[in-house]
């Protein structure tokens, strides 16, 4: 058994800060093959998270402490939909269907979710990325 504590998510904000793409991985899953993939994420500001699509799986966001931020695009790059998530303000997580343009961007130091999506892990094809035009995509609510 694991307890994920407050010293837990301290040490991965930690090393996320060092991590030259600001964040970091905890994985619960035993391989990168396991059909389910569930991680904490510990994410920085300035972390780079494009926007994108998995094709054949939800996505789950839970946010432990800090707040972020998580658009929901159309195809043409639009922002749809966009919704802060804290513990604070009483917006914990969201649920991404299959094939979702989304992205997020991280407000405060030491956001840490947890993340659950099928798996197994498959990384973003060019097809999978989005390019995001015309104007804040945090316009959108």
């Amino acid at each position: 058994m694991e307890i994920i504590d407050t010293a837990m998510l301290d040490a991965l904000s930690a090393e996320a800060g060092k991590n030259p793409r600001l964040r970091l991985n905890r994985n619960f899953h035993a391989s990168l093959d396991a059909p389910a993939q569930r991680l904490l994420n510990a994410l920085e500001p300035g972390t780079r998270v494009p926007a994108h699509r998995h094709r054949t799986t939800a996505e789950t966001y839970v946010v432990l402490r800090g707040r972020l931020r998580i658009t929901v695009f159309d195809g043409a790059g639009a922002a749809k939909r966009s919704v802060e998530l804290s513990p604070e303000a009483g917006t914990h997580g969201v649920h991404i269907p299959a094939g979702t343009w989304h992205g997020l961007e991280v407000l405060e130091s030491g956001t840490v979710i947890f993340e659950v999506k099928d798996g197994p892990y498959t990384p973003f094809s060019p097809e999978d990325i989005l390019n995001v035009s015309g104007g804040s995509p945090h316009d959108a609510r």
